[in-house]
């Protein structure tokens, strides 16, 4: 059975400094909570990892938990650029960030062949273009049955995976639903596995639109209702719109990033007291 922790016990334990960290979700179900709460705990040097690494990586780069991020596109969805990444990237601040870039179907095949416990995945992709130039990481590889030239990804296995979903049962086993993106095969290629849910019940209903990570591949499961906020969960909340377009203003200005991050998640507590100390729009 996986563990039912509280949220701060589970990344006090299992995310240390140092380590690879996925956040995984896609469009919904952000692990905004733990983020967050990484951040509270004041972790460093960590290698972020991401499909589309979006406000929860800005606050994550621009607090200095970062040394290194592997990602493919990265932004405030339906607004623009992340500033704090692009100040990580640019100006070095609050230090200089690695960035080891890849598109959706190259982290795909990555995260894939962690999922598989197979050394590297392939694809049609990136020959044609320039990135393998920029990338090191991005190789060559002959088909031994055709000769057909393939490119290669070095496979992706987090030390952590950390998702949001839907639910829990008290076994431990997790039911997500709507949007998977990449969750499923960054669950599966990690060492460690912390799931933060709406809710826990005592019987999983049929998985709709959906997937079932059984608990014997997840390591704890924290009950943290609202997690993925400002992002959205199928079936709960709707996504926050507003907080997304001032989050744009807010990061564009040092001083006023370190504010608010210093009012909302430095200075509180936990998730609930995050949520408390929002006004109705972001500012």
């Amino acid at each position: 059975m996986s563990m039912i922790l509280p949220l701060a016990d589970a990344i006090e334990r299992f995310v240390s400094d140092g380590a690879s960290v996925a956040l995984e979700g896609f469009t919904h179900l952000i692990p905004f909570a733990a983020g967050h709460e990484i951040i509270r705990q004041r972790r460093r040097e960590l290698h972020l990892i991401r499909m589309t690494p979006d406000l929860i990586y800005d606050q994550l780069i621009g607090i200095g938990c970062a040394r290194k991020l592997t990602f493919s596109w990265g932004g405030n969805p339906g607004v623009g650029s992340l500033h704090r990444l692009r100040d990580a990237v640019e100006n070095h601040w609050p230090r200089a960030l690695e960035l080891d870039e890849h598109s959706h179907a190259g982290m795909a095949a990555a995260f894939c062949a962690g999922a598989a416990r197979l050394p590297f995945g392939v694809l049609r992709g990136y020959l044609d273009t320039d990135l393998p130039a920029h990338n090191p990481n991005i190789r060559r590889v002959a088909c031994p049955f055709t000769g057909e030239v393939l490119a290669a990804v070095p496979a992706l296995n987090p030390d952590v995976t950390i998702l949001h979903a839907q639910r829990a049962d008290r076994a431990g086993n997790v039911a997500i639903e709507g949007i998977l993106g990449a969750t499923r095969e960054a669950a599966l290629a990690a060492t460690t596995l912390i799931v933060t849910v709406e809710e826990i019940v005592e019987a999983l209903p049929p998985a709709m639109n959906g997937i079932v990570l059984p608990h014997w591949v997840i390591t704890a499961v924290a009950h943290c209702p609202g997690g993925a906020y400002p992002s959205y969960a199928q079936g709960h909340y709707a996504r926050d719109n507003a907080f997304y377009k001032q989050w744009d203003e807010i990061a564009r200005d040092r001083s006023r990033f370190l504010a608010w991050m210093h009012r909302h998640v430095l200075a509180t507590g936990d998730h609930r007291a995050f949520l408390a100390s929002l006004p109705q729009e972001a500012a």
